[in-house]
This record gives structure tokens, C-alpha cells and sequence, in this order.
């Protein structure tokens, strides 16, 4: 595994979902945890900084939105990701079809938290976030199938331009799934 480990979060403007997932995760498994969090768009708003009800909401959780600009995802960006994090089965499948290499190492957002919650914590290393995350991806797709799931329970709906209840629903659907993923890390 190349230090550090990179994980890359996908969502259509990069302004709503993927930032917050950026910015939750990297918050999460916190600094000196050996991995890098970034994100990008499938059809990015690029320069744009996160999206103003998203902010607040990242905000009130105590995690600074400040500083970031929205990219356009590149075949590069997902060549050099450990872990794909997609927001959607659509997303998934965009970044699969830009590089088809990197299959086994994307997921929509909500598919590894639930298959995180499958693997047995004693199959992960004791060491650093980072080679957790590097045990678990190949573990979370080799489970991949095993369970029928509905694509609700994948996709996280895009709340751009829609209400701020629409916003917080929204967030109540990533934060426990960055949680998931970030339990797993830190053990």
C-alpha cells in the first residue's frame, strides 16, 4: 500500500454530497491517520465553494466547510484512489466506466457502510486508519451480491436547489454511513 491512502468522493456538482463526505470522513479519522480525503463531480460546478445549505450543516457539526472549491473528476483522480466512495449507483458507474480498473475498489457511499458492518473487526489490522481502510475494501467487495438491497438503500438523493429540509434529510443519510466507514477505520 502507498502512503498515504486515498479516498475519493463522487457526487454529480460537488457541491452538496461529496464535499460533505470529504469533509465528514477527513474529519472523522481525524490527523495522522494515513489517509486523504478529496472529492469531485461528475458534472462539476467547478470553483464553487459547498453549496451555502450544506455549509451550515457541516458547520453545526462542528466541521469547517471553508476552503474548498469543486472539481470535475478526472481519470487520474480515480487511478490514484484506494477507495471510490460514490454517491449514487449512477456515480458508480460513471467512474467504473471512466477507468474499469478501479470496480473492485468503488462503492456507493451507503453499499460500504453496510458491508463494513459485515466484515469482522478481528479480520482488520491493529494499526492505522489507513491500513484498515486498505484491509476492508477488498473484504467489502468480496461481499458484494450477498444480499438483496433496493437502490434506496445505495444512493443518497442530490439536494441541490431543493429545501433545507430536503438539505438536513440529506445529511441524516451520510453522517451515519461516514460513521460506518470511520468506525471501521479507527477500530
Amino acid at each position: 500500500m502507498r502512503a498515504p491512502f486515498a479516498v475519493l468522493a463522487v457526487c454529480t456538482g460537488n457541491i452538496c454530497r461529496s464535499p460533505a463526505v470529504e469533509r465528514l470522513l477527513a474529519a472523522g479519522l481525524g490527523p495522522g491517520s494515513g489517509v486523504v480525503v478529496t472529492s469531485a463531480g461528475t458534472r462539476a460546478v467547478v470553483g464553487h465553494g459547498v453549496s451555502d445549505p450544506m455549509a451550515a450543516l457541516l458547520t453545526s457539526a462542528g466541521v469547517s466547510p471553508q476552503g474548498f472549491a469543486a472539481r470535475q473528476i478526472t481519470r487520474e483522480d480515480v487511478r490514484g484512489a484506494d477507495l471510490v466512495l460514490a454517491l449514487t449507483r449512477a456515480h458508480r458507474t460513471a467512474v467504473v466506466e471512466l477507468e474499469p480498473s478501479v470496480l473492485r475498489r468503488t462503492f456507493t457511499l451507503r453499499e460500504l457502510a453496510r458491508l463494513a458492518a459485515d466484515v469482522d473487526p478481528a479480520d482488520l489490522p491493529h494499526g492505522t486508519p489507513a491500513q484498515r481502510l486498505a484491509a476492508l475494501v477488498p473484504l467489502a467487495a468480496a461481499r458484494r451480491g450477498r444480499a438483496r438491497v433496493s437502490p434506496a438503500d445505495d444512493d443518497v438523493v442530490d439536494p441541490f436547489r431543493r429545501s433545507d429540509a430536503v438539505y438536513a434529510q440529506v445529511f441524516d443519510v451520510l453522517t451515519p454511513a461516514v460513521d460506518a466507514v470511520v468506525a471501521a477505520a479507527r477500530g
